[in-house]
């Protein structure tokens, strides 16, 4: 087997070549245009290229057919592949790829209007980011929601675009590098949505590790990958999976946002000290009287 092979997808989707081609295409002409340093793009690329790898290759099939490999799908859906394109922070780029014509006529007013800017206010903010974060990966992984999304193809698809929508939304709020505003949150507030993010992950996979009894037959039901491996062992490393990897992102993510927050507040002292210099010297200085 080549890697032509592994590249071919197990359930071809044109949605998905769709949105990783456009995505391509735009941050490629985007960053003509717009200055983006070379880890910046290597992230961007990263990124996209692993959310096309978990959704569309040979892989798939392990994905359906093992819990274990299932979690490790949605660590890159929701985790990994998010968290880098976010990091690469690309909107600049992927907007200087749209042709100007399309953003003037198009883009722009779809995004102004109150629709848009409704449910941008709801899904940005704070405790409605962290819910939806965490409450999608207990959501999908209720055993009676897990047991129809791995039959019905159509649940399944929506499953995983849940998920990479959602991973995108919340560490492109919490990796945003800018000042509030034009930052949606401060940095103070980005931190402390991160870090609410990790005890709930530990806790599912803990539960999930610790279960002794099967929570998840559909696996067992439909044939899994690896026989060698038992369910409860496979269980276990699915947990494991949620509990170590996933909030070990999330701790990275809250390092970042650490270090956006100390490197903006030291701007911002900087700037106060600026303008108290031309004041302290106005106060300072002598009155012609004064002088004679």
């Amino acid at each position: 087997m080549n890697l032509l092979y592994w590249l071919d997808p197990w359930e071809p989707s044109p949605t998905v070549v769709i949105c990783v081609l456009t995505a391509a295409i735009l941050y490629a002409r985007g960053v003509r245009h717009a200055r983006v340093s070379l880890p910046r793009q290597i992230a961007f690329w990263f990124g996209l290229v692993a959310l096309y790898i978990a959704l569309h290759t040979r892989l798939d099939y392990y994905f359906e057919h093992e819990f274990f490999m299932h979690r490790l799908q949605h660590l890159v859906l929701h985790h990994l592949g998010p968290f880098f394109i976010a990091w690469s922070y690309p909107g600049a780029a992927l907007r200087a790829g749209i042709p100007f014509s399309w953003r003037q006529r198009f883009i722009g007013p779809a995004v102004k209007t109150k629709p848009m800017q409704a449910v941008f206010n709801i899904v940005f903010q704070p405790i409605v980011a962290v819910v939806l974060f965490v409450g999608l990966i207990y959501f999908w992984l209720l055993s009676p929601i897990h047991f129809k999304a791995m039959l019905d193809w159509r649940l399944y698809r929506i499953m995983n675009w849940s998920m990479v929508v959602d991973g995108l939304l919340f560490w492109w709020l919490v990796l945003d590098p800018r000042p509030a505003p034009p930052a949606r949150l401060a940095a103070g507030r980005r931190l402390m949505i991160v870090i609410a993010a990790i005890p709930p992950q530990i806790a599912l996979g803990a539960l999930i590790f610790f279960t002794p009894r099967e929570l998840y037959p559909i696996y067992s039901i439909c044939g899994r990958a690896f026989t060698w491996i038992s369910p409860i062992r496979d269980q276990q490393i699915g947990g494991l999976l949620i509990w170590i990897p996933g909030s070990m992102m999330s701790v990275v993510g809250a390092l970042i946002a650490l270090r956006h927050w100390m490197r903006l507040s030291a701007r911002e002292r900087l700037i106060e000290e600026r303008r108290e210099m031309p004041a302290r010297g106005q106060a300072s200085a002598p009155t012609p009287a004064q002088a004679h």
